[in-house]
């Protein structure tokens, strides 16, 4: 009789404790708050403020503009002096200025939609309100013609106008002209298409980090891997967005180059604080760049629109200096650069640094204490 193999039992698994299970949901309830919180705060907190703006004309009539400007709270434009209409076009296209206010004989209105469409539509608001203030004044002035008009038709006297201009004579009214100097280009009419890759960019980092980190083992090859990954996701993805979608423009490798060092430096994050942190240092990367950095780089609206300082803080992080980087480089060749191209390294240098720090800590923890070496050689 063959004897019977007896199975071997499972210790079940004892349940979850109630009290557990309920902070669980608690904490995850928590966490999806936080998450929510992040994306949301910035785009409901946004507000025209702090713009910087030109603005140039007679002293009485910026002195009238300044004045409104002052009642607003808080205050939407920064008016900076402009000498000329040459003197605003060429600070526009730098970058210094969003736009400009031209008033006097010919009043006109700069703007740059490809620096900001949100920040092009409030200045197009400043031209619609000039414009009605000039045919007010002009009404009230055919009004005052006509008063003068019958006030000497009633004396039996022969209407004198101000200005000498005769009886019935049409009141010139100034025009606002609108002027785009950077339009926006033919693929990305509206902006949106330039403004909604940085988070797909952040995402391409993040996913190139964490895939060298736990498939690719070995410090050195991690970061050759890495200079592979950034250079070919820079290349594709200025494909697609360039030469597919037409939503970027200009110099087509710079452009690359721009994209390819924004995802190198995520990634390199990512690598760099799992080397130092372990698999925790995923989730620190995952919440620098995700959850602070990205909500705050200033890419759907102006850095200014932003609570103070979160959106000067933003431009020190991955995406809000290759944003900033990539908008420059598309639309203004004129504008200075060196404070983003040195963030991006700053960054993909810092990743770097941890990931050899990382490596060389794990190999002397790896290494046999010397007198054990010594036992060992005897």
């Amino acid at each position: 009789m063959a004897a019977l193999r007896e199975t071997p039992r499972r210790t079940p698994v004892p349940p979850t404790r109630w009290g557990f299970a309920a902070l669980f949901g608690l904490a995850g309830a928590l966490v999806v708050a936080v998450i929510v919180m992040a994306f949301v705060w910035p785009a409901a907190t946004s507000q025209a403020q702090n713009l910087p703006v030109g603005i140039d004309g007679p002293a009485d009539a910026v002195a009238a503009v300044e004045a409104v400007l002052a009642e607003q709270d808080p205050e939407p434009f920064q008016l900076h002096d402009v000498d000329s209409r040459a003197d605003a076009v060429s600070r526009i296209e730098s970058r210094e200025l969003y736009g400009a206010i031209l008033l006097g004989d010919e009043p006109e209105v700069l703007i740059a939609t490809a620096a900001s469409p949100v920040a092009a539509q409030a200045l197009r608001g400043v031209a619609t309100q000039l414009q009605l203030q000039i045919d007010g004044r002009a009404q009230t002035a055919l009004a005052d013609q006509l008063t003068a008009v019958v006030g000497a038709l009633q004396a039996g006297q022969r209407p004198q106008l101000p200005g000498g201009a005769a009886p019935g004579a049409a009141v010139e009214v100034p025009q606002v002209t609108v002027t785009d100097l950077v339009p926006l280009a033919e693929g990305d009419g509206t902006g949106a298409g330039l403004a909604a890759s940085v988070f797909p960019l952040v995402l391409s980092g993040m996913i190139g980090g964490i895939l060298l980190t736990l498939l690719v083992q070995g410090v050195v090859r991690r970061l050759v891997g890495l200079v592979v990954f950034g250079a070919m996701a820079g290349v594709v993805i200025a494909l697609v967005m360039q030469t597919w979608f037409g939503i970027l423009q200009g110099d087509w490798l710079l452009n690359a180059t721009v994209i390819g060092l924004g995802v190198s430096a995520t990634s390199a994050l990512v690598i760099g604080l799992a080397a130092v942190m372990g698999p925790p240092g995923i989730a620190v990367a995952a919440i620098i760049t995700l959850l602070i950095a990205n909500p705050i780089a200033g890419a759907a609206a102006p850095p200014q629109f932003l609570p103070e300082p979160w959106g000067a803080i933003g431009q020190w992080f991955v995406p809000g200096a290759s944003a900033t980087l990539l908008r420059s480089v598309t639309y203004f060749p004129d504008a200075a650069t060196a404070a983003q191209w040195t963030v991006l390294g700053a960054w993909l240098v810092a990743g770097i640094a941890l990931a050899l720090l990382g490596h060389r800590r794990s190999r002397a923890e790896l290494a046999p204490p010397a007198a054990q070496l010594e036992r060992t050689g005897d």
